[in-house]
C-alpha cells in the first residue's frame, strides 16, 4: 500500500470512528430498545449506497474507496456491536427486542443502501449533473 493510499484509509477510518463514537456515546432509546447502533448502521449503509453510485458515475479513483467505503464506512458501521447488543438481549431474555433489533438493523441497512442507490442514481442523471 502506498503512503497516499494509507493516508486516505486512515483519514476515512478516523472520521468514521469519531462519528461512531459520538452517536454511540449517549443512549438513544425507542421505548426500551437502544437504537444507537441501528442509527449508525443505517447512516453508514446509506452513505455507502450513495458512494457506490457516485464512484461509478464520476469514475472516481480507487483511493476514494479506501477513504469512504473501507475507511469511513468500515469504521462507522459496526457489526460486532450489533452482534454483542443482540447477544446481550438474548441473555437477558428480551426476545421481542432482540427480534426487532435484528430485523431493524438488517432490513433498514439493506433498505438504506438500496434507497440511497436509487435516489443517487436519479440525482446523478439530472441535466445539471448533480
Amino acid at each position: 500500500m502506498k503512503s497516499i493510499e494509507f493516508a486516505f484509509l486512515a483519514i476515512g477510518a478516523i472520521a468514521g470512528a469519531f462519528l461512531r463514537y459520538k452517536i454511540a456515546s449517549g443512549p438513544i432509546l425507542v421505548g426500551t430498545l437502544s437504537v444507537n447502533i441501528l442509527i449508525i448502521n443505517v447512516i453508514g449503509s446509506f452513505i455507502l449506497g450513495v458512494f457506490s453510485v457516485l464512484s461509478v458515475a464520476w469514475n472516481l479513483d480507487s483511493r476514494y474507496s479506501l477513504l469512504v467505503a473501507i475507511g469511513f464506512c468500515g469504521s462507522l458501521t459496526t457489526m460486532s456491536s450489533f452482534a454483542l447488543e443482540t447477544a446481550n438481549m438474548l441473555g437477558e431474555r428480551q426476545l421481542a427486542n432482540m427480534a426487532i433489533n435484528i430485523a431493524a438493523n438488517v432490513g433498514l441497512s439493506i433498505g438504506a443502501v438500496i434507497g440511497a442507490r436509487a435516489l443517487t442514481g436519479e440525482i446523478v442523471r439530472t441535466p445539471t449533473g448533480l
